[in-house]
């Protein structure tokens, strides 16, 4: 910024800060409001939402994050069963954590396991099947 030495050049230089302050409340004032609607719950989740159906690498893994989940859930309920002993609870929950990062973790080894031991017993219950025809 120059030197300003007459009185005309520092009310032009007043009136330029005054339409910079002015331009800069009005995004200021922008950006709050664009703030404040993405923060309302109904934003939220909606956005949530959409980033969830959008994403291939989410929908892939939602089986896996739903298996380990749910194993967790039901190992601490095996474990803590209607204790009302707090350091049981307290195993239960890190049971719980533990298990559910296994399972989610490894969910495809799993997955394949289980339709292997399934097709197992399938392929025994067939011949068996076949040899009582016999």
């Amino acid at each position: 910024m120059q030197n300003i030495t007459s009185i005309a050049g520092l009310k032009d230089a007043i009136q330029v800060l005054e339409a910079e302050q002015s331009i800069r409340g009005q995004l200021l004032k922008d950006q709050l409001f664009l703030t404040y609607e993405s923060l309302k719950p109904v934003n939220l989740i909606r956005n949530t939402l959409k980033e969830i159906s959008s994403s291939p690498y989410l929908i892939d893994n939602i089986p896996g994050t739903i298996m380990g989940l749910a194993s967790g859930y039901i190992s601490k309920k095996v474990f803590t069963g209607a204790s009302g002993n707090i350091f049981r609870k307290l195993l239960g929950l890190i049971l719980q954590f533990g298990v559910t990062n296994v399972v989610t973790r490894n969910s495809e080894v799993i997955k394949s396991v289980g339709l292997s031991v399934f097709q197992h017993f399938l392929q025994k219950k067939v011949m068996n099947s076949k040899n009582s025809v016999r």
